[in-house]
């Protein structure tokens, strides 16, 4: 066992590192070897307690909340250079929890998340309200102010990247934050609350609680001092959490599962649309909810596109995360694992082709599977129908726009979807009939901190990125003065 320096995996609390009050703590494991590599403290319900207050005397004293926007900022691009200084870290620590290849995650996890800071401190200048023209003798005005104390409830898929989604604007509008990073990937959370602390960010502004979700979640969850939940996750847990916030009149941003269409048309570019499907499917072991499982085809390319995809996926690199050659790594713990293999096994039941993959990878006893292309399901398949979670892309075809269309929204998800054509007219009209919070096309995945993203349906509401994230995590006062 490997014990890393991260004031051991103790909580994080109004800016010092305990232990949980009982002492209890929990196994981190690499998905790569399927081996221990460290403990960290499993908070409960008294650590939560411990945390939220010191949340809430922060937030009540004005030590961050009383800071004007320009001040947040300056400190919110501190932490954005403080995770670029220390990306070689972060990266480690985020490829040993999650499994994902090294090279990703300094270009995708590392970049991405200070982005969100640097672009969060920007918007920390410019949090303003507006006068509003009325017939009264008054002079009226809104002013945006920061909610309180905000829940910020991570997964483990992402977990720099969507803590920063999250952290980030929760902060540039003056928020304090109790973060409960996923049980299963808490490493890279716990080394941002140092930076944090490195950058001037007051003590009890940012606590971070590790554990799992039915203990510590459930007790942050239900803490009467929280006022706001900002979420992503499975969206069975997700109708959990905004059902117990909503007892509590509390205000929720959910971003939550997601089964993508992604549609090729005819007239598709094949030789780039190739690409950008395999990236959909198999980009972090297709362990992301904006990920691209179905592949609805155009009849007359299918036969051909199938071929392709036969030929090319197997050549995609699987392997050790931290070769700098490896594309693919393992799926980020046993159960995930088995996930795949039992949606694998159900596609065969069900008359499904497995074109290549459909099995394990034996190596280093990680938890890998090969990315696995499945044709003949029918749309009612529940393979085709649920969320897998992992390297599995469904094939089917369709001969009219309407049919495209029709299979893309026949499933409980709206968060992305995709579509590849060379027709401008066709992609805008395609575009607006997609029950999706964001539509790509001719690529997949282009994310900025300046768009915002979020689902509909069963994929969530609210969105996170982009000024609407920040206004997410303001309420509005109204002010009227009378001019008689």
């Amino acid at each position: 066992m490997t014990t890393f320096e991260i004031e051991p995996g103790r909580l994080f609390i109004g800016g010092q590192w305990r232990d949980a009050a009982d002492g209890a703590r929990t196994e981190v494991v690499d998905p790569s070897r399927g081996a221990v590599v460290t403990t960290v403290a499993e908070a409960g319900a008294a650590d939560v307690d411990a945390a939220v207050r010191a949340a809430r005397e922060a937030f009540d004293g004005g030590a961050w909340s009383g800071l004007s926007g320009r001040e947040r900022g300056r400190i919110l691009h501190r932490v954005a250079a403080l995770i670029r200084e220390n990306a070689d870290e972060l990266a480690r620590l985020e490829s040993l929890d999650v499994g994902k290849p090294i090279s990703l995650c300094h270009a995708v996890d590392i970049t991405n998340a200070a982005n969100d800071y640097e672009h969060f401190a920007a918007l920390a200048y410019s949090l303003d309200g507006a006068i509003r023209d009325t017939p009264m003798n008054a002079l009226a005005y809104t002013k945006r102010e920061a909610i309180g104390v905000v829940a910020a409830i991570t997964p483990f898929n992402f977990p720099l990247i969507l803590a920063g989604s999250k952290i980030g604007p929760a902060l540039a509008a003056g928020n304090t934050v109790v973060h409960k990073p996923a049980d299963e990937t808490p490493l890279s959370a716990l080394y941002m609350a140092r930076l944090f602390k490195e950058a001037g960010v007051p003590d009890g502004v940012v606590n971070v609680v590790t554990g799992s979700g039915p203990v510590t979640g459930e007790a942050l969850l239900r803490h009467r001092d929280i006022d706001k939940v900002a979420f992503t996750g499975s969206t069975a847990i997700g109708r959990h959490v905004a059902s117990t916030a909503g007892e509590a009149l509390k205000p929720v941003t959910m971003e939550l599962g997601g089964n993508a269409a992604h549609i090729v048309f005819e007239d598709a570019d094949l030789e780039k649309a190739v690409g950008a499907i395999i990236k959909a499917f198999v980009f972090n072991t297709g362990q992301f909810c904006m990920g691209g499982p179905r592949l609805l085809v155009a009849r007359s390319v299918h036969a051909t596109l199938l071929g392709i995809l036969g030929d090319a996926v197997p050549g995609v690199p699987v392997g050790d995360p931290r070769n700098p050659e490896t594309v693919v790594g393992p799926m980020a713990g046993e159960k995930h694992l088995k996930k795949v293999e039992e949606y694998v096994d159900l596609a065969r039941k069900e008359g499904g082709r497995i074109v290549c993959g459909g099995e394990r990878l034996d190596l280093d006893g990680g938890y890998y599977y090969r990315p696995t292309v499945i044709a003949d399901l029918s749309n009612d398949s529940r393979v085709v129908q649920e969320e897998i979670f992992g390297p599995v892309l469904t094939v089917q075809p369709f001969d009219t726009e309407d049919e495209a269309v029709e299979l893309a929204n026949s499933t409980p998800y709206g968060l992305a979807s995709g579509i590849q054509t060379q027709n401008l007219a066709r992609a805008h009209r395609i575009a607006d009939r997609l029950q999706a919070g964001i539509v790509w096309i001719n690529d997949w995945a282009m994310l900025d901190p300046a768009v915002p993203f979020g689902g509909v349906k069963d994929s969530g509401f609210g969105r996170e990125y982009g000024p609407e994230a920040l206004a997410a995590y303001t309420k509005v006062k109204s002010v009227v003065v009378s001019l008689d």
